[in-house]
């Protein structure tokens, strides 16, 4: 049974222009009337002019109304507004296995001067496809002057081997400096900072180990990264702790 069956008759009869259709009949009877010769053409005239003036009424009452729904809608509208300014925006956004690949390759074309990776495992990139997932479109990105990696030692063999040869082979190798070789294993965090064209500074965090990381043959890629925005106060946080490590020792 319809929702509209359900009301039953009482409210289908509410959704009728009850004043037109009264109206109406008065006029039609009125005409047939006069037809018939029963009234004269002077009462025909008054009652046509009284069922104007039921129509008439009706408009006015009905532009009431529609100016009382008009100011409701407004102040809706209005209190709607009031409530999203003071939501605000989120912090940090989580960004799953299903649409990592996308954000990160977004993270990158959008990125511009000195984009800094710290504590990432240069392992990933042994697979073509994520390479050219992750890395390259920093590296073909106009606005990119220069990646810095922030890396432990034990990434040497890995930066020479995986990431050298290919990022030359994209003729944008010259961008990647000489990564900063500092002692990491027991850093838990790992993360990608990146100014902006607003001039803010964003990051792409994760953390090593279950669940954020994904165990492959060999070596660990991200499953979870938090893209944390420029308003977030874990920026900062970020931005000192990688000045702590690249700093002289």
């Amino acid at each position: 049974m319809s929702a509209e069956a359900r009301k039953g008759p009482r409210s289908r009869y509410r959704l009728y222009d009850w004043d037109a259709i009264a109206g109406i009949f008065a006029a039609c009877a009125a005409l047939v009337l006069h037809l018939l010769h029963v009234i004269e053409t002077d009462v025909l005239l008054t009652i046509a002019l009284v069922a104007i003036a039921l129509l008439l009424f009706r408009d006015l009452r009905r532009e009431a109304q529609d100016e009382l729904l008009v100011e409701s809608v407004k102040h809706n509208e209005a209190t709607l507004d009031g409530i999203l300014a003071r939501l605000g925006k989120p912090d940090v956004m989580l960004v799953g296995p299903r649409s990592l690949r996308s954000a990160s390759e977004a993270f990158a074309r959008d990125a511009r001067g000195e984009m800094v990776w710290f504590n990432v495992c240069l392992l990933m990139f042994r697979p073509q496809a994520l390479f050219d997932a992750l890395l390259a479109p920093a590296l073909v990105n106009p606005k990119v002057v220069a990646v810095q990696f922030v890396l432990d030692e034990s990434e040497r063999e890995a930066w020479e081997t995986q990431v050298l040869p290919k990022a030359q082979a994209t003729g944008f190798g010259t961008k990647l400096r000489e990564p900063r070789w500092v002692p990491l294993k027991q850093e838990a965090v790992s993360f990608i900072l990146a100014d902006t064209d607003a001039g803010s500074t964003e990051a792409h965090l994760s953390f090593w180990g279950e669940p954020f990381m994904s165990r492959q043959p060999g070596f660990d890629i991200p499953r979870y990264v938090f893209h944390v925005q420029a308003h977030s106060d874990l920026v900062p946080q970020l931005i000192e702790m990688e000045r702590r490590y690249r700093a002289p020792r």
